[in-house]
């Protein structure tokens, strides 16, 4: 019998920390958890999941606006949104309760409260009580960054705060460069609220393939978002009327009634008492770990976006239950960062897996391009002038696919199937070998030139 009140304490119950306490609950752990806001973590309770339901519910304009040309008679539809919130509200309610569920079934206890590390294989909880534990993991993910160098920047809101609005603003200033604030313009702007897209950098996206993302950014601004490359954010102030005033620089001044901010995520690790045993931390505010996500401190290890290696939930998942395998299970286990396949559910979306043309030729790989530039066949019947790209990178004297990257409809839904293509490393000439499944989007792939 164990020493200590629990085999496996687990700080934080988000993707990672659920599947790594369910998993170690299976293999005999004596397991807890402790989690100061709601069970599910970002992406179930703000984040992903709430986001892509926001994204459904925006891309209702354009498929009733579509609808007229395919026979259907839309005339009165109207929008609201506090009908969209709280139904979005409801369903993360119900997959909170799934995950409290799956805890209880797997006899994890669940401490609803902060919990920090008072010393070596100790935790004390905010309403005092301490407890002890053979092994640690931190899993407290990562909180959206507020900027400190913008005097005001406080007057706005993160993705946090998003899903909860009272009304919809006439207006929004979203800040930003990355999937967030990419997905959040779409959103808005199909609800019909005045979009500005800001950043202070010279492009958007920079982790996927620049063609796609330059066709994205024109797209966009065809559907009426403002995209402002090198825009200042000097500072933000609250006029007495009501709307904020944002300094752009030399962009000049910009009135909206709603700022959001969408520059970067940080790990949760402040406070949390690493220095009480020596655990270390990096300058962004990470944990360093190791390939089996253990710290420099025997005992303690640390998953997910904590440990900002790759922020995705679906990666989270598995280094929780890699985790879990390798201490608890016997069976230890490392992780392949290799061909993650990741998406913007922007309008329209954007998906990609393994790298780019930028990253080949950086590489200084000898690469061959191809490319399908076409318009789906909805978009035709519809009238949409609205065109998509596929884009395939091959090594050009093993034929292996590199890497791939779509930009149109439904691109993620397509990906995630052909990413396992890219992951086995097959080559084009397998995609050519495959008959194309038609009429689809998606038989692009193998038709390719």
């Amino acid at each position: 019998m164990s020493d200590f009140d629990f085999d496996l304490f687990v700080i934080g119950a988000g993707s990672g920390g659920v599947r790594a306490s369910r998993i170690a609950a299976s293999h005999g752990a004596k397991v807890a958890v402790a989690e100061e806001f709601r069970v599910g973590g970002t992406c179930v309770i703000r984040g992903c999941v709430p986001k892509k339901l926001l994204v459904y519910g925006s891309h209702f304009a354009e498929d009733l606006a579509d609808a007229k040309r395919f026979g259907w008679d839309t005339t009165g539809a109207t929008f609201d949104w506090p009908t969209l919130r709280n139904n979005v509200a409801a369903e993360v309610d119900r997959l909170e309760g799934l995950y409290g569920q799956t805890l209880d079934n797997n006899k994890v206890t669940l401490f609803q409260q902060r919990a920090t590390i008072a010393g070596p294989n100790l935790i004390r909880l905010a309403d005092g009580q301490t407890v002890t534990a053979g092994t640690i993991l931190i899993a407290t993910g990562a909180t959206p960054l507020i900027p400190a160098d913008v005097p005001g920047a406080e007057l706005g809101i993160s993705s946090n705060e998003v899903f909860h609005l009272d009304q919809l603003p006439k207006r929004v200033v979203i800040a930003g460069a990355g999937y967030i604030a990419n997905e959040f313009a779409g959103i808005f702007n199909e609800l019909g609220v005045e979009v500005m897209l800001g950043t202070r950098a010279d492009k958007m996206l920079r982790s996927y393939d620049q063609e796609l993302v330059e066709k994205l950014v024109g797209m966009s601004r065809e559907k009426g978002i403002d995209i402002q490359f090198n825009f200042g954010f000097k500072s933000v102030a609250k006029q007495a009327n009501g709307p904020l005033l944002i300094d752009g620089g030399d962009k000049g001044m910009v009135e909206t009634d709603l700022l959001m901010w969408a520059i970067g995520r940080v790990p949760n690790t402040k406070g949390l008492g690493l220095e009480e045993v020596g655990v270390t931390v990096a300058a962004d505010g990470s944990i360093p770990v190791d390939d089996y996500n253990q710290t420099n401190v025997p005992g303690i290890y640390a998953v997910g976006d904590v440990t900002n290696r790759v922020q995705l939930t679906p990666v989270a998942i598995r280094e929780g239950h890699a985790f879990a395998d390798t201490v608890f299970g016997g069976k230890p286990r490392t992780i392949d960062y290799g061909s993650i396949p990741t998406a913007v559910f922007a309008n329209p979306p954007l998906a990609g897996v393994g790298i780019t043309e930028e990253e080949a030729k950086a590489s200084g790989v000898e690469y061959a391009v191809y490319k399908s530039d076409f318009r789906a066949m909805k978009n035709v019947l519809a009238g949409r002038n609205e065109r998509a790209l596929y884009k395939m990178i091959v090594d050009a004297k093993t034929d292996k696919v590199l890497g791939l990257h779509l930009l149109g409809p439904d691109s993620a839904e397509i990906l995630q199937a052909a990413a396992i293509a890219v992951k086995a490393g097959l080559a084009k000439a397998q995609f050519d070998d495959t008959v194309a499944l038609h009429p689809s989007m998606a038989e692009e792939l193998v038709l390719m030139k």
